[in-house]
């Protein structure tokens, strides 16, 4: 096994889109380094961040679950955010074609099943994608915003069950995600990283400050940040490392695909903290945004996957203009949904650009017929295939928790084991002469030890 860099030497970024249109010719680069930055920190700021973080931590004790969410974060989290942009960095490749180039045929497996997962996540998400389709329609329209709170959970009921509703609004996101995956790296991907993450950050600070006001909001607060570890379970300890997981898009492949656009002159560790720190506080913003008004109108903070849905219409009925906030607010909501559903379509299109060397467009088709045949089962399962139960769960309950709670973090144990023992040699070769080589020993340390205790103790204790 060789253990050198096969990656080519860096060339310009392309001056047109061509390249980006036929992949299997010249690899596309990030524009800047703040693009790529943007625009991976972009697959947590969306949906994972604003739909799951709230009622995943509603439902799982609040403060402690928390902690023990940042902890995850910010020691796993940067390593394999740092090993799987190493792996694109180095071969210019998507997972599979990557893990085949470095360590043999093999290693080409993991990166299929990282795929295949990737693709499985992609079908359920853009059920929740198709709900922000629908609630900005109705926000433009006017018939969003009330003060009963029970009212507005009748309503989301009634449309999540609702099997034409659901499966035109998941139909039209993904028809909108394949839009920006088919324009490119630069033109898409970027593009729309750079100009959204930063207007949803500054909203969601505008709807915090509203929320903190309302009567009651302050025992959200306290709820979200004080701990009670009475409450810690081993199903509180491995939905706590999914989650990092799911907000850090580790373990599916995303990470490699969108670190081999990186140019070979890119600062990996900075970037990886970067989009740590980003995901985080990500998700910290949204459960100060979402959890006060929780309490304030007396919803239960484990209402599950349409908490965001029916606590926001609440809050904009409660501010100045919240017509208009609720437009802004939801557009800017799918806007960070596409961000995560793109990370999620990409590592898709790029293995079979990489594998079968398909053009990029064609890839794109293929992707969306498929998603539109495997999501529809997950969109029904909150109506007409609500009673259809797996292990216990529905549909898309059971796609959630497997794909989520146990292949991505396979596929980060891969990843880690893959990193810091099979190419070590070469993987370390990306920090020589930075400022960032010190860090090198702690990061092995973090994937060989710490990983596999933290993926398979959580694995022990929750199954």
């Amino acid at each position: 096994m060789s253990h050198m860099p096969i990656r080519p030497p860096a060339s310009p970024a392309p001056s047109s889109m061509a390249s980006e249109t036929d992949d299997t010719t010249v690899r596309a680069t990030w524009g800047s380094r703040l693009g790529f930055v943007l625009a991976a920190a972009g697959s947590a700021v969306g949906l994972g961040a604003v739909w799951k973080f709230p009622y995943v931590v509603g439902a799982h004790g609040g403060g402690a679950f928390l902690m023990i969410y940042l902890a995850c974060v910010l020691t796993l989290g940067v390593a394999l955010l740092l090993a799987e942009m190493t792996i694109g960095r180095l071969t210019g490749k998507s997972m599979t074609t990557a893990l085949r180039a470095l360590g043999g045929r093999r290693w080409a497996w993991v990166g299929r099943i990282a795929t295949f997962n990737a693709f499985a996540i992609l079908s359920f998400y853009v059920v929740v994608g198709g709900w922000t389709v629908a609630y900005l329609w109705r926000a433009v329209t006017g018939g969003i915003l009330a003060n009963d709170t029970d009212r507005l959970v009748g309503e989301f009921s009634a449309f999540i069950s609702d099997p034409a509703a659901s499966l035109g609004s998941m139909g039209a996101f993904l028809g909108l995600t394949a839009v920006v995956v088919a324009a490119g790296v630069q033109k898409g991907i970027e593009r729309a990283g750079k100009w959204l993450m930063p207007a949803f950050f500054l909203l969601m600070l505008l709807v915090i400050a509203r929320a903190l006001t309302l009567p009651g909001a302050m025992a959200g607060v306290a709820w979200f940040l004080t701990p009670d570890f009475s409450a810690i379970s081993g199903g509180t300890l491995i939905e706590a490392l999914g989650l990092a997981f799911f907000s850090l898009s580790l373990g599916a492949g995303m990470i490699v695909a969108y670190g081999s656009y990186l140019p070979s002159d890119a600062r990996l560790v900075g970037s990886a903290v970067w989009v740590a720190t980003l995901a985080t506080l990500a998700c910290c913003l949204a459960g100060l945004m979402i959890l006060p008004a929780v309490f304030a109108f007396g919803v239960a903070p484990d209402a599950g996957p349409g908490l965001t849905f029916i606590t926001m219409p609440a809050i904009f009925a409660q501010m100045p203009f919240g017509h208009l906030v609720a437009i802004a607010f939801f557009l800017l909501l799918l806007f960070a949904a596409l961000t995560s559903a793109v990370s999620l379509f990409e590592p898709v299109t790029a293995f079979l650009i990489d594998e079968y060397h398909w053009h990029r467009r064609s890839a794109v088709t293929a992707v969306l017929g498929a998603t539109l045949v495997f999501g529809a089962p997950a969109a029904l399962s909150f109506g007409v295939w609500s009673d259809i139960r797996i292990f216990g769960r529905t549909i898309f309950g059971l796609m959630d928790y497997v794909t989520v709670n146990l292949l991505m973090p396979a596929g980060g144990l891969c990843v880690a084991y893959f990193v810091g023992a099979c190419i070590w040699p070469t993987a370390r070769s990306v920090l020589d002469g930075s400022r960032s080589q010190w860090f090198a020993p702690l990061w092995r340390l973090l994937l060989l030890a710490l990983t596999p205790v933290a993926i398979v103790g959580v694995w022990y204790q929750g199954l």
